[in-house]
């Protein structure tokens, strides 16, 4: 390449920045999820750097990269030819030379091939990076109000009805907020499976498009998020489900008791409220307060109120 395709550069407003040589590497960059202002610094910098870039969408990507002067030789590398471009990859990485990989929108390997080739790669002692950023799920779940001390991540739900039953009820009593991906035409459908699966008191968060114009967040249990989405018209925009943890149900006090007890025994009370939380789902401060009462009507003298919650 020669002239304006061979240089190494960026462009931020007005300045453009020369890139810095980058050691030859598998760089897994995140690029923004709709606002490409959130762009990292040290990601523009890698795409400016890197020999080849690796994208989901060559197309997708340059729009990106052209709103950041960014003139970088790309190839595509995605789930129907990840086959054929995955061992051209590993033998550029292998010559020495530096590869970016992208998805479309997000964190590299978040519901795409890209652990493929980033397992092939560790395979063969090649060096992999991880340059951070934006992630749609992190973004949903900090923006939620549900627990994010525990989560899963569980991507796309199966489309048959009772495939997607069965993997909800496998999750049922995971004891973390749950996090989908959703396609929008689907969501009422999901929602109400969820409903009759995991029940409808749970509280819910839907996230639809972050970062962009028109996002969205909206709350509730199960049951009203179902109801609204099936009176409603199919929403547009990308879709991010999060399901909180189930609560700790009144038909088994004894058996939480017990558990209550049993961690109190080895460890302050703040403590072990929280970790029945983790092992429950229930919250924090209820099994707190739960424990205080044990030990106020007598259940287990040794407990003693610490005063932190």
């Amino acid at each position: 390449m020669t002239g304006e395709l061979a240089k190494r550069s960026y462009v931020i407003g007005q300045t453009e920045i020369s890139a810095r040589p980058l050691a030859p590497a598998l760089y897994l960059v995140a690029t923004p999820i709709g606002n490409l202002a959130d762009i990292t610094l040290r990601a523009l910098e890698t795409l400016a750097a890197a020999d080849i870039v690796a994208c989901e969408d060559t197309r997708v990507s340059r729009v990106l990269l052209d709103r950041y002067g960014i003139r970088r030789r790309t190839t595509a590398y995605h789930e129907h030819n990840a086959a054929e471009a995955g061992p051209r990859l590993i033998a550029a990485l292998l010559a020495g030379q530096s590869v970016a990989l992208i998805s479309d929108a997000g964190t590299p390997l978040i519901s795409d091939p890209g652990y493929r080739l980033v397992g092939e790669a560790l395979d063969q002692g090649i060096r992999v990076v991880p340059i951070p950023g934006p992630s749609a799920p992190l973004a949903a779940l900090t923006a939620s109000g549900l627990p994010s001390d525990a989560f899963l991540f569980a991507g796309f739900l199966p489309v048959k009805i009772r495939q997607r039953l069965t993997r909800l009820e496998a999750l049922k009593n995971v004891p973390a907020t749950l996090i989908f991906f959703e396609s929008p035409r689907r969501l009422a459908e999901t929602l109400s499976a969820m409903v009759e699966t995991l029940g409808g008191a749970r509280k819910a968060a839907i996230g639809r498009e972050l970062t962009k114009t028109f996002e969205e967040m909206r709350t509730g249990t199960l049951q009203s998020l179902a109801e609204h989405y099936e009176a409603a018209d199919t929403p547009k925009g990308e879709i991010v489900i999060c399901v909180g943890p189930s609560e700790a149900t009144a038909d088994e006090p004894e058996d939480i008791d017990r558990l209550l007890l049993s961690l109190a025994a080895e460890m302050p009370a703040s403590k072990a409220a929280a970790e029945a939380a983790k092992m429950t789902g229930g919250q924090k401060q209820a099994l707190y307060r739960r424990l205080l009462e044990l030990k106020e009507t007598g259940k287990n003298g040794e407990i003693e109120k610490d005063g932190d919650g």
